[in-house]
C-alpha cells in the first residue's frame, strides 16, 4: 500500500497502486477511549485470520495508520504490544520491519472473538456485496477478455497450482484475481471491488488465508474453483463464470466463521 502519509489520520490506499475506500468492517475508524487497544485488537485479528501469515512483513506504520485511520504513534504502540505478545518481531536495517511470528497466542482468541463478533453484521453484508461484484467482474471478463488476457489467466492459474502452501499460495491467488479484474476491462468495477475488499482485509486485494488448520484443504478447494473459473472466462461462458466467482469468494466468510468458532471454543 502507498497511501499519503498523515500525522493523525489519512485516506487508505490499496496494495499494488489500486484504489481504496475508507476502511469499514474490520478496519473501521478507531474511536474508542483507548485507540491503542482497538488498533491492537484489529492487528491481532488480521494476523489470526490470515491477512498476514507467519514470516510476512506488515505494511509500514504510515500505511497501517492510513488504513486504520489512526495516528502513527497509536499504531507504533499497538505494534509494540504485539511484540510483547510474541505475535510479531521487529527487525532493523535494510529490509527490516515488523514480521509475523505467530498467528495465535494465549490472549488472541478472546480478542478475535470480540473484534469479529462486534462487526459481524458489517462483515456479512460486505462479503455478500463482494461476492456479487466478483460475479459481475467475472462475467465481464468472459465477455471482454482478449487473447493476451487469456494467456495471462492461464499463466496465473499455473502459478497458483505450483505455489507452496501458505504465503506463496496466497500471493498467487491475489495475482490471479487481479488478472481476472484486469480482463474485465472496466476500471470502475475493478476499483469498486478493491475498495470493498479493503473493508474486510487491510491486505486487500490479497484474500484471507485462515490458519494452519484446514489451510491446505482450502487451497485445494480454491484450485478447483480457479480452474473452472479460468476455463469459463477463456471460453466466453459469462453466465457460468459469474456463478463460479460468486460461490468461490464465499470462502472468505467461511474462514472468518471458522476463526470465530475456534475462538469461542477456546473461550469455553
Amino acid at each position: 500500500m502507498t497511501p499519503h502519509e498523515a500525522a493523525d489520520a489519512g485516506s487508505p490506499g490499496a496494495p499494488g497502486g489500486t484504489p481504496s475506500a475508507p476502511a469499514g468492517a474490520l478496519a473501521a475508524p478507531v474511536e474508542s477511549s483507548s485507540r491503542v487497544d482497538d488498533v491492537t485488537d484489529r492487528l491481532v485479528t488480521a494476523i489470526a485470520t490470515g491477512e498476514y501469515l507467519p514470516g510476512q512483513r506488515l505494511p509500514p506504520e504510515r500505511d497501517l495508520a492510513a488504513s486504520l485511520r489512526a495516528g502513527r504513534m497509536t499504531v507504533r504502540a499497538a505494534l509494540a504490544r504485539l511484540v510483547e505478545q510474541g505475535m510479531i518481531e521487529t527487525q532493523r536495517g535494510r529490509g527490516g520491519g515488523s514480521f509475523v511470528r505467530e498467528q495465535h497466542t494465549t490472549s488472541s482468541d478472546a480478542i478475535v472473538q470480540r473484534t469479529l463478533g462486534a462487526r459481524w453484521a458489517d462483515l456479512s453484508d460486505t462479503s455478500d456485496a463482494i461476492g456479487r461484484l466478483h460475479g459481475t467482474i467475472a462475467e465481464a471478463a468472459a465477455e471482454n477478455r482478449t487473447t493476451a488476457d487469456a494467456e495471462v489467466l492461464r499463466e496465473r492459474l499455473e502459478g497458483y497450482r505450483r505455489a507452496e502452501s501458505g504465503r506463496a499460495s496466497q500471493r498467487a491467488d491475489e495475482l490471479l484475481h487481479v488478472a481476472i479484474a484486469d480482463a474485465a476491462h472496466n476500471a470502475t468495477l475493478r476499483g469498486v471491488l478493491f475498495d470493498l475488499e479493503a473493508r474486510v482485509s487491510i491486505a486487500a486485494p490479497a484474500h484471507l488465508w485462515g490458519g494452519p488448520d484446514g489451510m491446505r484443504e482450502m487451497e485445494l478447494r480454491a484450485l478447483g474453483d480457479h480452474e473452472a473459473l479460468v476455463d469459463a472466462i477463456c471460453d466466453g461462458r459469462s453466465t457460468e463464470a459469474a456463478r463460479i466467482a460468486r460461490e468461490h469468494v464465499k470462502i472468505d466468510l467461511e474462514l472468518l466463521e471458522r476463526v470465530l468458532r475456534s475462538g469461542a471454543a477456546a473461550a469455553d
